[in-house]
């Protein structure tokens, strides 16, 4: 048997609407919502925003995820691709600023047949690596650790975006980028 302690998870259990599901696509819901850090939302610029990825390959994986429901990559239009493509830079200098990573892999899942859950609303996923990240426990008992709880790794990344230059708090609990 597998067994990894992960005591943040009892929130998920314990939730009182086990049923609860997102009515239509998350990438468009979960901005919208009025906690921030409920929904994973850690910065928003105009046409873009960072949530962390709720099931993290490792501690501070994030998704950069342009506002509009777009699944075909050549469809962004020219300012919501600058406006990601710039949050995605300012997402990497905040990962090394909160977890000094020695690396970070970025990528998109584009398609269906890409290997990604959400297919039809683009993302880029930025996973921060260490060298020997990688361990036995994958390798051996096909079991991933994660070190870190997911609201704990929130709250350093807000940290380090709010300490950028041209940010500010937002009501949600989320820091607005100015591109």
């Amino acid at each position: 048997m597998d067994q990894v302690f992960a005591p943040w998870r009892i929130k998920w259990v314990e939730r009182e609407d086990k049923n609860e599901a997102i009515d239509g696509c998350p990438f468009c819901v979960l901005p919208e919502r009025d906690d921030a850090s409920e929904s994973l939302v850690v910065a928003e610029s105009e046409h873009a925003f960072v949530l962390l990825n709720n099931y993290p390959y490792n501690p501070g994986h994030a998704m950069v995820i342009p506002r509009p429901h777009v699944g075909e990559y050549p469809e962004l239009e020219p300012d919501v691709l600058f406006d990601h493509a710039r949050l995605k830079q300012r997402t990497i200098e905040a990962l090394n600023a909160a977890f000094e990573p020695d690396g970070i892999n970025a990528g998109l899942n584009l398609g269906e047949a890409s290997g990604g859950s959400i297919d039809d609303h683009l993302h880029t996923h930025l996973v921060p690596r260490w060298h020997g990240d990688t361990n036995f426990m994958p390798v051996c008992s096909d079991t991933k650790v994660i070190v870190q709880a997911v609201e704990e790794t929130h709250e350093q990344l807000m940290e380090a975006f709010a300490a950028q230059p041209d940010t500010e708090p937002l009501d949600s609990g989320a820091v607005f980028v100015d591109i």
